[in-house]
């Protein structure tokens, strides 16, 4: 068991220690806010970015930025909500085919930043810019409102009343974040490719002279960020009875704040699955907490712009010491 000395050195001690702050002064705030239903609902409502997240943390543990993982997730529901309606196919079918485009989008990424020799978060801003603008003017910006029953039907795999009444559902949705934490849990700490993946993350250069094949792992983490991506946009289309192509537009800022928030390094290397669901707690968190007190929701964009900024800088900073810490060790002696 680690002690209080090493646990106060992880961020997720900290930001675990800033969410308790966060509950018992909102608890006090607004009495709606510390209820089993309204946490259900925030995890509901959160869990589509936290599918996302998942799969953008393997990018960031690798070493890389994706930041076109919204617009990957749009595509692949619309593509797999246009399989279901007006081909009539069965989920059987529909569902792999929305992931397979899904992972295949992310293998776009992967080829351009492999081959290109480009900084990822160029390629990924302007391959997310091509994906979306090519999906809106394909659907001209129409939502499929006619999905099938298997897909629009909310799914409920628990239901029961509490005590003050308020009647608690765990959904779909929930058991698929719960299920996608999981597996990137086991790809990253129980498996060859995700020690890989920390390796490379951490030092590609080194890396590649002990025989690790970088391109074969680049290829996975964007491949694994577009399925993940797709899995999210699915799950969207099922939580919302539609398929709307600008319906995950927008919250890139978010989760990828929820996964600096929660210890990932931007450089790669750095961070766990449990740092990546207490950042998405955290926001979610704030973003209820906002709603309940009605505070402006733009307060909640400052906040998360706030987050990346803060996060780059002082990644910044902690990469300029180690730097010169090593220059002055490595210099002779005088």
């Amino acid at each position: 068991m680690p002690d209080l000395a090493s646990l106060r050195n992880r961020p997720e001690f900290w930001l675990a220690a800033v969410i308790t702050v966060f509950v018992i002064v909102l608890s006090l705030a607004t009495p709606n806010f510390l209820s089993l239903s309204n946490f259900v609902d925030l995890t509901e409502s959160y869990a589509v970015q936290a599918i996302m997240a998942t799969g953008l943390f393997v990018v960031l543990i690798a070493g890389g930025i994706d930041i076109s993982f919204a617009a990957t997730a749009s595509v692949a529901q619309y593509a797999a909500a246009l399989l279901a309606t007006r081909f009539g196919l069965s989920p059987l079918l529909v569902i792999p085919a929305g992931l397979l485009v899904g992972t295949g989008l992310g293998f776009v990424n992967a080829t351009l930043i492999h081959y290109a020799r480009v900084n990822s978060i160029i390629i990924t801003i302007a391959t997310m810019n091509v994906y979306f603008a090519l999906l809106m003017y394909a659907t001209g910006g129409h939502s499929i409102y006619n999905l099938p029953e298997w897909w629009s039907e909310r799914i409920t795999f628990l239901q029961f009343e509490t005590a003050s009444g308020d009647l608690v559902r765990i959904t779909l949705p929930i058991m698929v974040m719960v299920a996608s934490l999981g597996l990137c849990w086991i790809l990253l700490n129980r498996s060859k490719t995700g020690r890989q993946l920390y390796a490379m993350g951490g030092n590609a250069e080194a890396a590649r002279r002990i025989g690790l094949n970088i391109s074969r792992l680049q290829f996975f983490a964007y491949g694994f960020a577009g399925f993940m991506a797709a899995l999210a946009g699915l799950v969207q289309a099922n939580r919302v009875g539609e398929a709307v192509p600008n319906a995950l537009y927008g919250t890139e800022l978010s989760v990828l704040s929820a996964a600096v928030l929660g210890g990932a390094s931007l450089l790669g290397g750095v961070g766990t699955i449990g740092g990546i669901t207490l950042g998405i707690l955290m926001l979610a968190i704030i973003q209820n907490g906002l709603n309940l007190l009605d505070i402006s929701p733009y307060c909640f964009e400052i906040i998360t712009g706030a987050i990346i900024l803060v996060s780059t800088s002082l990644t910044a900073l902690s990469v300029r010491s180690r730097t010169r810490s090593r220059l002055v060790e490595e210099a002779p002696n005088v």
